[in-house]
């Protein structure tokens, strides 16, 4: 049975996966994943928000390495480069995450993206475990 990595910060296995937000109810700060408190005014009024699904690269790169723990990804000969991008969803908020594509000629500042979730992972009962990711989308 699929699972998520993250359980508690998308809406996944929705047909169309939402990641979980927090807004501050004083100052309007966006954040994810969720907070308790307000990065922007400490405040502790930070409401749960679903973020856009859409949004626009800004910065990304090709991870050719396997990263350090708490990493449970392939390693060895079983990893394979993944871009890794950083998304603003729509104008609401930044987002740090992986990308579907790992070709640096098909990856473009400014190129639309949408949220996806991809097979990241098996556990050892043998089941998927998938984690959010953008893929490139027509503009």
């Amino acid at each position: 049975m699929p699972k998520a990595l993250a359980p508690d910060i998308s809406t996944w296995p929705d047909e169309a996966p939402q990641l979980i937000g927090s807004r501050c109810r004083e100052c309007e700060f966006v954040t994810f994943p969720t907070q308790k408190r307000c990065p922007g005014c400490s405040a502790a009024s930070m409401a749960t928000e679903l973020l856009p699904r859409t949004g626009t690269l800004i910065a990304w790169t090709v991870q050719a390495f396997p990263p350090g723990a708490p990493y449970v990804g392939p390693v060895g000969e079983d990893f394979e480069p993944f871009g890794v991008g950083l998304v603003e969803l729509d104008g609401v908020v930044r987002v740090e995450g992986r990308l579907t594509e790992n070709d640096p000629s098909k990856i473009a500042f400014g190129q639309r993206v949408e949220l996806t979730m991809i097979p990241f992972a098996t556990d050892d009962d043998g089941d998927d475990i998938y984690t959010f990711a953008f893929r490139s989308i027509a503009s």
